[in-house]
């Protein structure tokens, strides 16, 4: 591609979600391959991390749905699009989608999106709202599962003669790697967490929302300490306690949920085996100080983050059977499948993951890693991206 060729992506806000990481990662890709990098989004976090000189940051109020300032954010896309001479423009949700799309109109641009997730629709005017995702020259979704769930409810709005394909979001596997981590810094979080390191740790990423599954994970650790005493399976008679867990996210305002979860553990007498933490701001040393990983959304995720970034990290994890966990993990090879919503299930595979021989559990770890490397990467997700970029430029 030319030096010439120009690329605008542009999100709500940029913070440490799938889709925002996978944006950010794309724009520096971008200009490191001399392509020219723009990025519009309201703010966010990982604001603070883009390389400026490569990575031209541009702020609007793009996260809001409303219509007045929808339409603002159009006419100031149409002037950075004429001034900057823009080929492409790459929209990544709803609202924005509505100012890319009329801006690329207007100024003759190609038009991208990428489809991130399940968007809810109740009524036709919110489907048509959501229909803006698949109105582009080119379509991608993050995964089988969003392509089908494309296919299965917006194919009225999907136009046969523009490209629709699957890009499956990637990680940063170097970031994500086991090797990364100091001896230090797994002391230290240890100690701040005040975990017993003697007893097995599992792990539950993710904000804190009902659809996440933690009452599911919550339930099913009760099951778990019960079935362990009543099989006498690795007792220890000293404390009762088998394992200890870790619910990590923010509540993001839901204090109700909050305490909701923590009523819960107290109910279930699991007050010394589990943690709910707020953040962990180096995901990678919260995988490498755990020894399972659970995923147990009881809604299909989108792609499911948690379960590739803990294969990265050589961890077995145990994920809910929907959604983008049955694309990204290998039954029995990289991972486990659970029924979703399912506590019963997700116990009796908790229990098969702790009695795992170390032999089993570093291949699995190894075949986990091999798993990402292979189809999850981000310069992967990078390079298809910028590939067809150069078609549809082209």
């Amino acid at each position: 591609m030319s030096s010439k060729i120009k690329v605008l992506q542009v999100i709500p806000k940029l913070g440490y979600g799938g889709a925002e990481t996978g944006c950010y990662d794309l724009a520096h890709y971008l200009a490191e391959n001399s392509i020219g990098s723009y990025l519009v989004t309201s703010g966010g976090e990982l604001t603070k991390y883009i390389d400026k000189k490569k990575v031209k940051l541009i702020r609007l109020p793009v996260h809001s749905k409303n219509p007045l300032l929808i339409l603002i954010n159009t006419i100031i896309l149409i002037f950075i699009i004429l001034f900057a001479d823009i080929k492409i423009v790459h929209a990544r949700s709803r609202a924005p989608a509505w100012s890319c799309f009329l801006a690329t109109k207007i100024t003759g641009r190609k038009f991208v999106t990428t489809f991130h997730g399940t968007y809810n629709f109740k009524n036709k005017i919110k489907k048509y709202y959501n229909s803006i995702m698949v109105r582009s020259d080119l379509v991608i979704a993050g995964s089988n599962f969003i392509f089908t769930h494309i296919k299965e409810n917006y194919s009225d709005y999907l136009n046969p003669h523009k490209k629709f394909l699957v890009i499956f979001r990637g990680i940063n596997a170097e970031y994500f790697n086991k090797n990364k981590i100091t001896e230090s810094d797994q002391a230290k979080l240890i100690t701040d967490w005040g975990i017993d390191k003697s007893k097995p740790l599992i792990l539950l990423p993710g904000r804190l929302t009902s659809w996440k599954g933690q009452e599911v994970f919550i339930e099913a650790l009760k099951l778990v300490n019960e079935k362990i005493a009543s099989h006498n399976l690795n007792y220890d008679e000293t404390d009762n306690i088998f394992f200890n867990a870790v619910i990590l996210g923010s509540d993001q305002g839901r204090k109700v949920y909050k305490k909701k979860l923590t009523r819960l553990v107290e109910q279930y007498r699991l007050n010394h085996q589990v943690k709910l933490v707020e953040e962990c701001k180096l995901m990678p040393l919260a995988y490498k100080i755990s020894d399972l990983v659970v995923s147990a959304s009881t809604e299909p995720e989108a792609f499911g983050r948690v379960a590739v970034e803990a294969q990265s990290m050589e961890k077995i994890i145990i994920a809910s059977n929907i959604g983008g966990s049955n694309e990204t993990i290998i039954n029995e090879k990289t991972g486990f499948l659970f029924e979703s919503g399912n506590a019963e299930d997700l116990s009796k595979k908790i229990i098969y993951a702790l009695n795992l021989e170390p032999s089993r559990l570093n291949s699995m770890g190894i075949e986990g890693r091999k798993n990402v490397e292979k189809k999850f990467n981000v310069e992967k997700m990078c390079f298809s991206t910028y590939s067809e970029y150069k078609k549809l430029f082209n």
